[in-house]
């Protein structure tokens, strides 16, 4: 996505939600959020770093970490990496089973499309997604203004 879109920040959808800015976070915190929203998508490959390399990334000052609130709980959560040069990544996305369907996946990828142009200059907002990876989140990507650059499919290992 090359340009901040053009939809306005999206309404609360008539629940008790909150969007909360999260610093100095531990590692099981992003752990947490990743284990759940992850495990039916094969989210595997940040149970393998380190205490140190977990957070040396979540505590990175060019990474930010939101939690979702829903009803007083964690419901989901997103992160946005500007680690690179005006770039920004949307490296996390995602709810906690409990939080699907209720129509808090656009909303929460809304605020985050936002938050990220707003936070920061940057020329050009990233994100990364794969066939694990929900069935619509690709379609959900570009009905919100981001286009495909390129196509990988990944077996499923169970």
């Amino acid at each position: 996505m090359n340009n901040r879109p053009s939809f306005d920040w999206p309404k609360s959808l008539k629940l008790k939600l909150n969007i909360l800015k999260a610093e100095n976070i531990p590692s099981w915190y992003f752990l947490f959020f990743y284990k759940q929203v992850g495990k039916k998508y094969y989210w595997t490959d940040w149970l393998d770093k380190t205490e140190k390399e977990l957070n040396n990334f979540v505590n990175d000052k060019n990474v930010i970490f939101y939690t979702l609130i829903k009803d007083g709980w964690p419901a989901g959560f997103f992160m946005l990496d500007y680690r690179v040069n005006k770039i920004c990544n949307l490296s996390f996305l995602g709810l906690v089973e409990e939080a699907i369907g209720l129509g808090l996946g656009k909303y929460l990828l809304k605020t985050a499309i936002l938050t990220a142009w707003d936070s920061n200059k940057i020329e050009t907002l990233t994100v990364n997604t794969c066939s694990l990876d929900h069935k619509r989140a690709l379609q959900l990507y570009q009905k919100n203004g981001f286009s495909p650059v390129e196509f990988k499919d990944f077996e499923k290992h169970v």
